[in-house]
């Protein structure tokens, strides 16, 4: 069987203490929940805590957590993913005004 590859990993500092964290593989088969062929996780970490992260963990498909609240995530594609979670980390840090912004990828994170 195939495996999973790797397409995306990028950890990158938006202000101190507050990053965003993008893994995307391209997987030979659709995982349970989803209709696509990737598998992800983007996240938005403040101070140690998950604030923002979008997946498609097995069995629930593909969904968006907003601190405490779950609600399901239209994936339409990769482009349109990294674009709708950057719009709500944008969203988070205008209403969280402590620090200075630093644009997502600007710093020497591990991308790919």
């Amino acid at each position: 069987m195939a495996k999973a590859t790797l397409i995306r990993r990028m950890r990158s500092f938006v202000r101190d203490e507050v990053f965003v964290e993008v893994l995307i593989w391209h997987v030979p088969v659709a995982v349970r929940g989803s209709l696509h062929a990737f598998k992800y996780s983007l996240a938005l970490v403040s101070n140690g805590e998950c604030v923002l992260r979008y997946d498609n963990e097995a069995g629930k498909g593909d969904h968006r957590h907003w601190g405490a609240t779950e609600a399901p995530y239209a994936f339409s594609g990769i482009d349109t993913l990294i674009a709708d979670f950057l719009a709500d980390v944008e969203g988070w840090l205008d209403g969280n005004l402590e620090g200075e912004d630093r644009k997502p990828g600007s710093d020497d994170g591990d991308s790919r």
